[in-house]
């Protein structure tokens, strides 16, 4: 560990700093073996604290030499500061002054990804949250805004390219074979918005034009060998462009956009203002090199980035406690602008699938969090699905609350009254209840408290009265440091179908969706003139991330299925079905009893598979079974054999059952056209490929078949890899030898190109014949990289994380493997390392034996010395 203990940070210690910065002038001069930065600081006090005397000037900064430092014109000397390892103390004599700060950085050495490092041959930055202070001594916090001048001096002929924030207003070419590019930014920004990127590299370009006739310039810088794969990418900006004005009346503000893509990146990209860095995974595509997902996550990236330029940009956090703040409203409007370029309905399944199986999980675990958290160790700890993907659910619920044009009255009045500033999660709050003239005092809690609250319902049918009267009670589970719960105000949408599975109205206006207001402990809405006992469809549209539980019988399931007008319903009661009979499977599995498959299932999926009313893209959805990871929260002890064993059975027996319209719906989406990244054509291919995982279960060759002529054939990388990852995982003995041949073109063809190489090796890790060997083995190929995190993610991410029945092999060798992995990455990159070693944050919900095992390797880990990212999560882990 650094230091003996990390120090916790607290939310309510928060203090204003007591000095403010004006002016930041930085000058790089990029060099072989290190790189000198000359900072030129304008500061004044901060008048609105109190001061005897003037404050010391108390900057942080790590891992760099000083070089100089000098007040106002005066060098100080070694006497007139103090230094130590994070920090750089100084004494001002007046209330306005200006220091100069030389330091020395070797970003060559720079392993962690944060600051100024290196990635292939060009030089970049990932200042969020706390890299800037590797960079050069400043105040490094989200609150200190200031406006940036970045001079870039680099050899020309290696370095062509010199990029920072704002516009270009200078450039100039020195002795030497050197240039130079100065950049300015006239909006004021933190620190961690800061970029820089400079190094050989091509550029698409196209221009925007706003809503107010101004033209902006657009360019996506890349490598070389990857100038053919932007296209989506640019086409993708251009309509979130257009859609944050349509939808939020947000124009772009500076002369020009960049984007540019890195291989070594911790995270999916950063929205450093008007210099967006991408992890190339998350911009590169072309048909033959990127999936229909590819596609639609750059799409949605993209849209994530620029977005910030406002919701995150123009209003900033005031403290990262707030980070929620510019993340849960980003992630929501990303999701909104998803749903309007595809399928609302499916993109709706897709995101309560992803908070399901993973954001519930972390709400149950030891690192849970409210999406405000109280306190943290490290802050790269809380860039979680907490934050981000339950922040976007609580957003959700104040844009039901209030409707739509109450959503924009609000969002209007909070950019008006918040613009240049650093602000908190209630400045957002307070403008929706300003602006619409509501009372969301209790709403408030949903960012304080950690957990997933739980709604149980009830209900009764007076037949005489023609009354139905349904009972909600909430809760939520005690989580670390929270042992009691606060209310909620929960959104709860629901309607009533009749017997034939027709909308029954909720009130005399005839509404049948309605909202009701979860407000109490227990409440009791009732509905008159209801001539029939209905069947209620409860939480349509996930108003909520909640827990819902009712009394559903299997038969109301498929009548849910077949008949609710809410789509997200419909493929709800689908999984509710599927995990019903699962998990009673699993009982008959570890009872060691006889395996069979209830029929209700087969019906259901069949009436699914011929109803031609449905989007493909739905039919898909309703079509996956839940997830092993999902599946296991639904056990108090979680039996990974038992769960794989009951899921893998369910699979095969629908295939069987299925067999003729699966391979019916393949033979008629089969076909060859040209591909086109759009959601009816996507639609069309998952489906497709969904049949084919089904027909590849079959102890026959008739799956193996199709998936091996599927891949022959591929015209696209989204059939080529559904085809190879099915001839992986198929249980026929067939097709192993098919599947080695078809992984080793695969790799022989795509040698080259690093993204597409990730996707095979993530095919491989997940698949459930491979065992830890096979990853060791991976680890040697060459084109792995231990220290880059997309390889790490692709390989031993999707192993621990993917491969469930294999990491948790008794033997605990998953584990081992494992703690091995994060001791090593976290001397290098303890961001990656504390994100790696989640699969062992939940030993406590595994049977004795695995518990045992786990806790061991987290104790071994705890011995050795840690960062504080890595202390934090192992620390709270064995709590």
């Amino acid at each position: 560990m650094k230091d003996a203990q990390p120090r916790a940070i607290y939310l309510k210690d928060y203090q204003q700093p007591d000095y403010w910065i004006e002016t930041t002038h930085l000058v790089f001069d990029l060099g072989d073996e290190s790189t000198r930065v000359t900072s030129t600081l304008k500061f004044h006090l901060n008048t609105s604290k109190k001061h005897d005397q003037l404050p010391p000037l108390e900057l942080v900064g790590t891992d760099m030499e000083l070089i100089s430092v000098a007040i106002d014109g005066q060098v100080q000397t070694k006497e007139q500061y103090q230094i130590s390892k994070e920090r750089l103390i100084l004494q001002p004599v007046f209330e306005q002054f200006e220091t100069v700060i030389v330091n020395d950085i070797k970003p060559q050495e720079n392993t962690s990804l944060e600051g100024l490092y290196s990635s292939s041959s060009m030089f970049c930055t990932q200042c969020e949250a706390e890299g800037f202070r590797k960079i050069t001594y400043y105040l490094d916090r989200p609150d200190v805004m200031s406006v940036f001048t970045t001079t870039v001096i680099a050899d020309k002929e290696r370095f062509p390219v010199l990029l920072s924030n704002g516009n270009a207003i200078e450039r100039k070419d020195l002795d030497n074979g050197r240039h130079l590019v100065t950049w300015n930014d006239p909006f004021k920004k933190p620190a961690y918005l800061f970029a820089l990127v400079a190094g050989k590299l091509e550029f698409v370009e196209d221009t925007f034009t706003t809503m107010s006739g101004r033209e902006v310039t657009l360019r996506i810088f890349v490598e070389p060998h990857n100038i053919t794969k932007c296209d989506h990418a640019m086409v993708s900006l251009k309509k979130s462009m257009r859609w944050d004005e349509e939808v939020y009346g947000r124009e772009y503000d500076l002369d020009i956009f960049m984007i540019v893509a890195v291989d070594d990146f911790n995270m999916g990209a950063m929205e450093n203002k008007g210099l967006n860095i991408f992890n190339s995974s998350c911009v590169l595509a072309r048909p033959d090199t990127a999936t229909d997902a590819t596609f639609q996550r750059i799409e949605a990236i993209v849209a994530h980035e620029y977005f910030h330029n406002w919701s995150g940009n123009r209003v900033t956090c005031r403290d990262w406690f707030q980070l929620s703040l510019k993340e849960g409203f980003t992630v929501f409007r990303d999701a909104e602008f998803s749903a309007d370029m595809n399928s609302r309905t499916v993109k709706r399944v897709e995101d309560v699938n992803l908070l399901r199986s993973h954001q519930f999980v972390e709400d149950a675990g030891p690192m849970a969090h409210p999406i405000r958290p109280d306190s943290f160790i490290e802050i790269n700890n809380f860039y979680t699905l907490t934050v981000y993907e339950k922040g976007a659910e609580v957003v959700r619920m104040i844009h039901n609350i209030v409707g739509k044009e109450g959503f924009r009255k609000g969002t209007d009045l909070y950019f008006e009254r918040h613009d240049g500033q650093a602000v908190t999660c209630d400045d957002f709050v307070k403008a929706m209840e300003d602006a619409n003239g509501v009372d969301l005092t209790l709403f408030r809690n949903w960012y304080s408290q950690a957990g997933t609250p739980v709604l149980d319902v009830t209900d009764e049918y007076d037949e005489d009265a023609q009354e139905y009267r349904l009972t909600v009670k909430q809760s939520c589970p005690a989580t670390p440091g929270q042992e009691t719960k606060k209310l909620f105000h929960i959104p709860l949408e629901m309607g009533l179908l009749d017997g034939e599975g027709e909308p029954m109205p909720l009130d005399k206006s005839g509404l049948t969706t309605k909202v009701l207001d979860i407000k109490q402990p227990e409440e009791t809405f009732v509905f008159t003139g209801v001539d029939e006992r209905p069947l209620p469809s409860l939480l349509r549209g996930f108003s909520a991330p909640v827990h819902l539980n009712y009394d559903y019988s299997r038969e109301d399931l498929v009548f849910l299925m077949s008949y609710d007008e809410d789509g997200f319903n419909r493929w709800d009661s689908c999984q509710r079905l599927a995990i019903d009979i699962i998990m009673e499977l699993v009982g008959k599995v570890q009872k060691g009893e006889e395996l069979v498959l209830d029929s209700s299932l087969i019906e259901a999926f069949g009436k699914v598979l011929a109803d031609d009313s449905l989007d493909k893209a739905m039919v898909a959805e309703l079509l996956h079974l839940p997830s092993e990871t999902y599946l296991a929260e639904q056990m108090e002890v979680i039996d990974i054999d038992a769960i794989h064993q009951a899921r893998q059975f369910v699979k095969q027996s629908l295939a069987a059952a299925l067999k003729d319209q699966l391979v019916a719906v393949y033979n008629e989406l089969n076909i060859d056209k040209p591909y086109k990244p759009e959601a009816d054509d996507i639609a069309e291919r998952t489906l497709k490929n969904t049949c084919l995982g089904y027909l590849v279960e079959l102890d026959e060759e008739t799956g193996v078949q199709l998936a091996q002529a599927q891949y022959a054939g591929a015209g696209n990388m989204t059939d080529s890899m559904a085809a190879m990852s099915c001839l992986a995982s198929a249980e026929h003995a067939s097709s192993r030898p098919l599947a080695e041949k078809a992984l080793q073109e695969f790799a022989d063809k795509w040698a080259e190109d690093t993204n597409v190489i990730d996707m095979w090796f993530s095919t491989q890790a997940a698949c459930h014949h491979n065992g830890l060997e096979k990853v060791k083995e991976l680890m040697q190929h060459k084109a792995f990289d231990k220290k880059n995190p997309n390889k790490m993610r692709s390989l031993v991410g999707a192993f621990c994380g993917r491969n469930l029945v294999n990491f948790h092999d008794k033997s605990g060798s998953g584990y081992e493997f494992l703690a091995d992995e994060v001791i090593r990455i976290d001397a290098l990159n303890p961001q990656l390392a504390a994100r790696l070693i989640n699969p062992l944050t939940r030993w406590k919900r595994y049977d004795e034996e695995r518990r045992e095992l786990m806790q061991k390797v987290l104790k071994r880990i705890q011995q050795h010395e840690l960062s504080s990212d890595i202390f934090e999560v192992v620390s709270k882990s064995l709590a």
